[in-house]
């Protein structure tokens, strides 16, 4: 399993899928995140952390499990796709987005594009039961983006995407409609794990702690 920081290092393309009884197979078009990666090492697909099975000079191939095609968009790919693509954080580099670990909890879906200033919102609907993960001014990864929430409802959220991140992401490639992978702040997730398995009587581990130290 790799780390990852959300800041897309190159928008790759899918040459080859393979669609199969146990998952599927996936060859993908790329060049800088090749750099220093061996067979064996994570680069994230649209926020996906998948295995490097095979590599040339100008792509890599990955294998795709049943599990990951439920959980994400991959199974959308097609020839030709745009992705985004980032290598995993190796020990000593700055982590320049939030801690991402290429575990998709779940689809959402853009609900609609408006131009602001030199940037866009983008506001995208989610499942129902990720919305206790997602917190105002809050870190949610969009297909492996890190991004931060500008406004948030009880099924949708906001962001706000400056132009880099429009040129050098497919964010721009999305239609309204449009699928796209969520992963939730793996904080928020610890903390619910935490503060289920603890006896408030004996932790200061308590929703009115985590209030007072910023968390609320």
């Amino acid at each position: 399993m790799g780390i990852f920081t959300g800041l897309i290092q190159e928008t790759g393309r899918v040459r080859r899928i393979d669609r199969r009884a146990d998952g599927a197979f996936l060859s993908i078009e790329a060049r800088i995140v090749l750099e220093g990666t061996r067979l064996g090492d994570s680069i994230s697909i649209n926020g996906v952390d998948l295995t490097v099975v095979k590599m040339s000079a100008d792509s890599f191939d990955a294998d795709v499990s049943l599990e990951t095609l439920r959980r994400s968009t991959l199974g959308d790919l097609h020839t030709g796709s745009r992705v985004n693509l980032e290598r995993a954080l190796a020990v000593g580099e700055r982590l320049g987005g939030h801690m991402v670990q290429g575990h998709i909890d779940g689809t959402g879906e853009l609900a609609s594009v408006t131009p602001e200033g030199n940037a866009y919102r983008m506001r995208f609907r989610f499942p129902r039961e990720l919305g206790r993960y997602i917190a105002l001014k809050g870190s949610i990864a969009v297909d492996g983006i890190s991004l931060t929430v500008a406004a948030l409802s009880q099924d949708w959220f906001e962001v706000a995407v400056i132009p880099h991140t429009w040129r050098e992401t497919t964010l721009g490639d999305l239609k309204r409609g449009s699928r796209v992978n969520l992963e939730v702040d793996v904080l928020a997730k610890y903390v619910e794990r935490l503060m289920s398995h603890t006896d408030s009587k004996e932790s200061r581990l308590t929703a009115e702690y985590l209030t007072e130290m910023g968390y609320g």
